[in-house]
């Protein structure tokens, strides 16, 4: 059985696949046209994300006509849907058409890849299909809903009224506001309260005097707004102010959050609010025993909620397909990464086996040299986990200028990760389950607060990544390796990107970041590239 899943098509899509009851693949399309996020910069002319479909197919070994069912999520289409519609029955003929509403797709991607057998379900995002936020009770393989939000009254969309206040893109750049809050102090954590109260024990109900609506910039905050901030009406908000009102959306929303999704055992939490790392450490630490947040929460992770939902919905299936990791894109082979390299006209050396290339990649470290590692298939969603990185020795003094200052040409208050082998993590941090994906925010231990100073957003907080022998091998033994080198088995982790655009995927992406860059050496696949 082959289902196809579409999702995020007005914005971040991407396509997944289940084969058999597995997940085959998952890809962005963004990551293969290598364009931005914006709506129709990455779709064909019948509005599919064309590239992503192509490659999912490719990576299950499967044609059109072999596909038995297209789920697509809502929504689809910003005219009428019914050629979408067609355009899919005419290029999978034998396929059942599902249409699956955008915060189930949500919801069907937090529940069924997590352990749990019932668990709360909660999606929080800007604007889905009307609808800015569910909560559902789930139970075996079947979710139910038991309350919604709808737009204007969107946590989402008041997080990015404040992100373009602060002079970020907003549907883009709120990342920048949850790492700016880190700084900051909570003076206006009750005012954000009070623009999104929740009375009677009903969820937030926004109030609109704080918003002006013939304001079409700076987030269109009202006069209102800015005497309780005590500036000038429509006054640039200044540098002192930044990180206090980055702390106050970021604080005013975790406890809005909180209550919206309740108490229980068991929470499962997807929707683009499911990428603010410090919102899922706040869950982690709250009355929930058990916390899930789908890695990829944004609308991308839709296609992997649209194919678990056919599984069970369309095909009435009751095994749950796991999520064994997030290497779900595609790989390349030796002879296709050395054509790239000899087509653009490089030098580099081949590693015959793993082991001399981890010796390398330790040696190169050594010397305080920053390191591309390109291994395996690419990861799905944002984050990168080991097979897209960019990596530096945690002993480098000059880390964190060398990578966000000449690497990267991002603000210093964003910090990059620290990976960890997951049976060690506990020896150096405190961090809660959705580590292993990146997904939330830990703290140094005490005794090793000094050792990561460069790496830590404020006080004690600490992106962390825990890496286990089962979910990435490779990346395991190069961090034990760095451990045995060094007594130190931590190495800071950041994307494999470059100016804003998804991670790389492909030799010649890589080739590309690694001479537009103060990349020293890296490794794709088995060749070895320095400069």
């Amino acid at each position: 059985m082959i289902i196809l899943g579409i999702g995020g098509i007005l914005g971040d899509a991407a396509s997944a696949i289940l084969k058999d009851g597995c997940l085959a693949a998952a890809i962005e399309e963004s990551k293969l046209s290598r364009q931005g996020l914006q709506a129709g910069a990455h779709t064909g002319p019948a509005g599919l994300p064309e590239q992503s479909i192509a490659a999912c197919l490719a990576l299950a070994r499967a044609t059109p006509d072999q596909v038995d069912a297209v789920a697509i999520v809502r929504p689809f289409a910003s005219g009428p849907e019914a050629s979408v519609h067609l355009q899919l029955r005419a290029r999978f003929p034998n396929s059942r058409i599902s249409v699956v509403e955008h915060h189930t797709a949500h919801a069907a991607a937090a529940y069924y890849p997590s352990r749990f057998e019932e668990a709360t379900v909660l999606t929080l995002d800007r604007a889905g299909d009307f609808r800015c936020g569910t909560r559902w009770h789930a139970a075996g393989t079947q979710l139910s809903l038991e309350k919604e939000l709808y737009y204007p009254d969107s946590l989402g969309d008041l997080y990015g009224r404040v992100t373009e206040l602060l002079g970020f893109r907003a549907n883009l750049e709120e990342h920048k506001v949850q790492w700016l809050s880190a700084s900051g102090d909570e003076q206006f954590r009750d005012l954000f309260l009070e623009i999104m109260p929740m009375r009677n024990g009903e969820w937030p109900r926004m109030d609109r005097s704080f918003f002006d609506a013939e304001r079409l910039t700076h987030g269109g905050f009202s006069a209102k707004f800015y005497e309780r901030l005590g500036l000038e009406d429509g006054a640039s908000v200044p540098e002192s102010l930044r990180a206090q009102l980055a702390a106050g959306i970021q604080r005013a929303v975790e406890q809005t959050v909180l209550q919206m999704a309740g108490s229980g055992a068991n929470l499962c939490f997807a929707g683009g609010l499911g990428l603010n790392a410090l919102l899922v450490s706040a869950l982690e630490r709250s009355s929930f025993e058990n916390v899930f947040v789908q890695p990829a929460a944004g609308n991308a992770g839709t296609a992997i909620g649209a194919v678990l939902h056919a599984w069970h919905t369309v095909f009435n299936q009751t095994a749950r397909v796991r999520l064994p990791d997030l290497y779900l894109g595609p790989s390349y082979a030796a002879e296709e990464i050395k054509r790239v390299l000899e087509n653009c006209k490089l030098r580099f050396r081949y590693i015959p086996t793993t082991e001399e290339t981890i010796d390398t990649a330790i040696a190169q470290l050594a010397e305080n040299r920053i390191v591309a590692w390109m291994h395996g298939r690419m990861e799905f969603g944002p984050r990168a986990l080991g097979n897209r990185s960019i990596l530096a020795s945690p002993l480098d003094a000059y880390a964190a200028e060398n990578l966000n200052a000449f690497i990267k040409h991002r603000e210093p208050f964003r910090k990059f990760a620290a990976s960890v082998p997951a049976e060690l993590a506990g020896e150096y941090f405190e961090c809660g389950p959705n580590a292993r994906f990146l997904a939330t925010a830990g703290r140094v231990r005490p005794a090793h607060r000094d050792r990561f100073a460069i790496a830590i957003l404020n006080g004690d907080l600490i992106r962390v990544h825990a890496v286990s022998q089962e979910d990435n091998p490779l990346y395991w033994k190069l961090l034990h390796a760095a451990g045995k080198a060094t007594g130190l088995p931590v190495l800071y982790n950041t994307s494999f990107n470059l100016f804003s655009e998804p991670l790389v995927c492909t030799p010649r992406d890589a080739v590309r970041s690694f001479y537009s860059s103060g990349i020293d050496a890296m490794f794709v696949g088995n060749f070895f590239l320095q400069k």
